[in-house]
């Protein structure tokens, strides 16, 4: 399979296998008027299978977003053929605006308007609780 190299744009790699759709839902992929390629189950050394994303075009990328659903993650910034910029995600302390709080009573529940806000409580499950709360989620809560 051959996809064409980004001129200028973003390549999302080293994402864990299957964890692209997720990605791609979560940072509106679907809503960019420009290409966008999901590679799936790429043959990797490192990971065995991963999945890459293209994105033909350099937007604003909320690495808090990629660092929860894959900390592993490689962001590289392409500019006129060349790579720019390599950064390595990392697992967010805080999360705005990315999970909901389940719980009935949250004041978030209530008030609609208040800006969702998580913290880590637990990185080996990747595991966050509402600052208003305390009630834990999960990515795939």
């Amino acid at each position: 399979m051959n996809i064409d190299g980004v001129n200028n744009g973003i390549v999302l790699d080293h994402i864990s296998a299957g964890k692209s759709m997720i990605i791609y839902k979560l940072l509106q992929l679907d809503k960019l008027d420009c290409s966008v390629a999901i590679i799936q189950n790429a043959k990797s050394k490192k990971y065995g299978k991963k999945d890459i994303i293209k994105i033909d075009e350099n937007i604003r990328l909320d690495f808090d977003v990629l660092g929860f659903v894959d900390p592993h993650i490689t962001v590289n910034i392409v500019k006129d053929g060349e790579l720019k910029l390599k950064k390595h995600m990392e697992l967010p302390k805080t999360l705005t605006n990315v999970l909901k709080c389940k719980n009935p009573r949250c004041i978030t529940s209530v008030e609609q308007e208040i800006v969702q806000r998580f913290k880590l409580v637990n990185e080996e499950k990747v595991q966050y609780a509402c600052i208003y709360c305390d009630v834990e989620a999960k990515l795939n809560d």
